[in-house]
């Protein structure tokens, strides 16, 4: 049998039970890896785990909360056996301007979407450094490279990703710990966090087309092809990549 990208490795991914998360668990079982699915909707982690079948666990994760961050991470390193990846992808995001969002809206997405980067990189980088090294993948977006009008804290914290994605990666080669961090830019995907903010919208028909039609190549993600890219981060096939921000966004921000 042929040996997958990924085998012998033990992956964390947050956002497990949905969308990119999703996607993303699949396709590193499907290449060898033990999958800790992560998310504050266990439920969902425990179906994605059954569809994965014996190489998942689902853990009870709330990226805003370091307390559930440490207990999580204790989970899946004493069940898979340690740690070499871990998917930073749990992430909202709000449909507001930024005279109308409110404060409340602001520091949401920031606690989900930046703070909980934050705190996985934190508490993970000793368990994938006391594996013998691994990766660390942070999603961010092709929001977090060029601006939306409509989506402030959304690209606020996007963005603040990609930068903390490069300083963990110098911190970790500096330490020499054998930990690469790299984020990924993904277009909008079909995925339920698109679906809720288009929904969210005045005329969301109106706004998925326009979406598409902004994507030089005339379309919407699919979370399988973030989940490739995530693929050969994960795997050794990357080991001199770290410090770098990958771009799957059908040529939006090339022009």
């Amino acid at each position: 049998m042929a040996v997958g990208r990924l085998q012998g490795k033990a992956a964390l991914v947050t956002g497990g039970a949905s969308g990119l998360g999703r996607a993303i668990a699949i396709a590193f079982a499907a290449e060898g890896a033990r999958v800790a699915i992560a998310d504050i909707n266990y439920e969902g982690t425990e179906t994605v785990a059954r569809e994965i079948g014996d190489a998942a666990l689902a853990v009870e994760l709330d990226v805003r909360e370091e307390a559930s961050w440490e207990r999580a991470l204790a989970a899946a390193v004493e069940r898979l056996g340690g740690l070499h990846i871990l998917v930073n992808n749990a992430g909202i995001g709000i449909l507001n301007n930024v005279e109308r969002t409110t404060l409340e809206e602001w520091r949401l997405v920031h606690s989900v979407n930046l703070d909980g980067v934050f705190l996985g990189c934190k508490h993970g980088i000793r368990h994938i450094a006391a594996a013998g090294g691994g990766a660390i993948l942070n999603m961010s977006s092709v929001a977090g490279l060029i601006g939306a009008h409509n989506m402030a804290a959304y690209c606020s914290s996007k963005g603040a990703v990609r930068l903390l994605t490069k300083s963990v990666a110098l911190h970790c080669a500096r330490r020499k710990n054998g930990v690469r961090c790299n984020s990924i830019h993904p277009v909008y995907a079909a995925t339920p966090m698109v679906d809720r903010m288009v929904a969210s919208s005045r005329d969301p028909e109106a706004m998925r087309r326009a979406l598409a039609e902004a994507i030089p190549l005339g379309r919407l993600g699919e979370p399988e092809e973030v989940a490739a890219m995530a693929v050969y981060l994960a795997s050794d096939e990357s080991r001199l990549v770290t410090g770098a921000e990958f771009v799957i966004d059908g040529g939006l921000s090339a022009g």
